[in-house]
């Protein structure tokens, strides 16, 4: 999956994108959050991704908030 996912400096400002397009992981990921399935998103929005793009956004979100380090403050 990790192969469907660029970042391009040059692709906006450097913003993960669906490996050979233009779409930002975070556009995909906002639609899957407004819980619309993958085949609306295809449909709808996106007719060049498939199902396995839309897994590897989710796969990419979850490998960046797992490797982030959390500072809390105990204020």
């Amino acid at each position: 999956m990790k192969n469907r996912i660029a970042v391009n400096p040059q692709i906006h400002f450097g913003k993960p994108c669906v490996a050979g397009t233009r779409i930002p992981v975070q556009d995909v990921l906002e639609l899957v959050q407004q819980g619309l399935s993958f085949a609306d998103i295809t449909r709808d929005y996106y007719p060049d991704l498939t199902a396995d793009d839309i897994r590897a956004c989710i796969q990419y979100a979850r490998e960046v908030i797992a490797a982030e380090d959390l500072h809390v403050s105990a204020s």
